[in-house]
């Protein structure tokens, strides 16, 4: 099993965490970058830890702030920096100007394209514009973080974008998440912590980690009525393809 998207660099003890995970049979964990800070430590979890790969951006909320992009260009030259994101617009939280998260995400997209690299997005309350430069900017492998957005559903799918559930599809009011889940195809599914936010409803309220993807996995396979054995080698299958993991 794998988790597609976590943040060791923002937990306690992220050794521990990694070995946790393996202990219930998570095996492989993405974990994510998000500005200069995130980057300096996420990169030594990635060195030192087999099965652990990264990702790198910056966050639609640092768009007003100043990073260095050639460290960030050669970041992506990693062989096991495997996308770059988590990149987007959040129009819920608004922290960075919108004008300044559009110029930034479509920058990134251009290190994506340059680096034939997928993008991870990261899209909150920004649909209309979020499809509207994934449209014009980027034609590669896209994968939707921590999917909520249930109007991007029909052209993600007619897209080839890969969707990516977190633990709030455990939740008992997210039948509208698992509704989605059902409909995604099953070569297009991914599963995800964002730990360590959204703890699964097993262990909601605790530190959210990657050995909980086995939760929002469990609650997957119940929505799609599927064996979870089996829907957890095909998102394996699915990260190795959208990630081109070895």
């Amino acid at each position: 099993m794998i988790d597609t998207h976590a943040h060791l660099d923002a937990l306690d003890d992220p050794a521990a965490a990694v070995a946790r995970a393996r202990e219930v049979g998570v095996t492989r964990i993405i974990t994510i970058g998000t500005d200069p800070t995130s980057w300096a430590k996420t990169l030594p979890i990635v060195e030192e830890h087999d099965g652990v790969y990264g990702v790198a951006g910056v966050h639609p909320h640092e768009a007003a702030s100043d990073f260095d992009a050639a460290t960030l260009e050669r970041l992506l030259g990693h062989p096991k920096i495997v996308a770059v994101g988590e990149i987007g617009l959040d129009y819920y939280r608004d922290y960075a100007p919108r004008d300044a998260q559009s110029k930034l995400f479509i920058y990134q997209l251009g290190l994506a394209k340059r680096a034939k690299l997928p993008v991870v997005i990261h899209n909150r309350a920004a649909d209309d514009d979020t499809l509207s430069v994934l449209r014009q900017w980027f034609d590669g492998t896209v994968v939707l973080h921590c999917f909520s957005s249930l109007t991007l559903l029909p052209e993600a799918i007619e897209r080839g974008w890969y969707v990516s559930f977190a633990g709030n599809v455990t939740y008992a009011n997210a039948e509208d998440l698992r509704n989605a889940a059902r409909a995604v195809p099953s070569e297009l599914i991914l599963a995800e912590t964002d730990c360590p936010y959204l703890a699964p409803q097993p262990v909601r309220g605790k530190t959210n980690e990657p050995a909980y993807v086995i939760h929002t996995l469990a609650a997957l396979a119940e929505a799609r009525e599927e064996d979870a054995d089996a829907l957890a080698a095909q998102i394996d299958a699915n990260a190795d393809a959208a990630f081109g993991l070895p």
